[in-house]
């Protein structure tokens, strides 16, 4: 399975490396789904909220699953989620990779950016709460739960969701052994959903 997390300058970190952990350690205890780090464009690193600076893999293509972080949305920074939706290019890529295959998922304020994207219309939906306004502002079912399933389509709350949305999927595609694997590994104890 082709997991893509894409970044973009001012994304939140733990919103893309804590799926990106959960992923690496289930494809390392026997699960297909190895991440890559991706932008939308050409570049050798991106620079996230906390001032990290995280390396790229390469250019969102087509994946079986996308990851789309938050960070910056809130306080709405000159760089993330806000940033990005003000701009319009991840938006109009989430959307055109909502049409295919793809499981589109998101954490935190990353919601907004698939909200902007016309991709959680009419849809149940979780943003941070910090944002659960502007996401009612949009034709979507807010509910205030940690993950929300909703098929090809799986959103999460605050930052610290990201894990348990990205365990939520180890297990629906690679199996309750292999997330449990990963949760021990990790000794990280899962919220209910």
């Amino acid at each position: 399975m082709d997991v893509q997390i894409v970044l973009y300058e001012g994304f939140d970190e733990l919103d893309a490396v804590g799926p990106f952990e959960v992923f690496a350690n289930a494809t390392s205890a026997g699960g297909d789904l190895p991440p890559t780090l991706v932008t939308l464009d050409e570049r050798d690193t991106v620079t996230a909220s906390h001032g990290l600076r995280v390396g790229v893999d390469g250019v969102l293509s087509d994946p079986d699953l996308l990851v789309v972080p938050g960070g910056g949305w809130n306080d709405r920074s000159s760089a993330g989620a806000w940033s990005q939706v003000e701009q319009g290019d991840l938006p109009e890529a989430v959307a055109r990779i909502a049409e295919t295959d793809a499981v589109v998922t998101s954490v935190c304020t990353g919601g907004m950016i698939l909200a902007h994207a016309g991709v959680l219309d009419g849809r149940p939906a979780v943003t941070h709460r910090g944002a659960l306004d502007d996401l009612r502002e949009f034709d979507v079912e807010v509910r205030e739960e940690r993950v929300v399933d909703d098929g090809d389509l799986v959103t999460a709350g605050g930052v610290t969701s990201g894990i348990d949305l990205a365990l939520h999927l180890v297990e629906r595609f690679a199996g309750g052994d292999v997330a449990e694997r990963v949760t021990t590994e990790m000794e990280w104890e899962r919220e209910s959903e």
